[in-house]
């Protein structure tokens, strides 16, 4: 069974002994401290690109690397290429 949307007055409900939250939009509900989480989580990749260059940035960061869905006109993401229905090319065909 998948979870279904909570809200903030009812916010749990339990299947199989299992108890289940899923509050909506939760970083909405706490804007200044998920604003900082994001930030702290994304900075130092986004430091990288600006002082390496995309293409060095990424050869050096496969989590950065694994952002990438189209470099150089090529799909590098493989269920974008599917769904696509165009040829998937690694990303590391890419930034080398």
């Amino acid at each position: 069974m998948g979870s279904r949307p909570t809200t903030h007055t009812d916010p749990t409900y339990v299947v199989d002994g299992v108890v289940h939250y899923a509050v909506a939009n939760m970083p909405g509900a706490v804007p200044y401290t998920s604003t900082h989480a994001l930030n702290h989580a994304t900075l130092p990749r986004v430091l990288a690109l600006a002082d390496q260059g995309w293409r060095s940035a990424l050869r050096e960061d496969p989590h950065v690397r694994h952002g990438l869905n189209i470099g150089e006109g090529q799909v590098t993401h493989p269920a974008v290429a599917q769904s696509l229905d165009v040829e998937y090319v690694p990303a590391e065909q890419v930034v080398a």
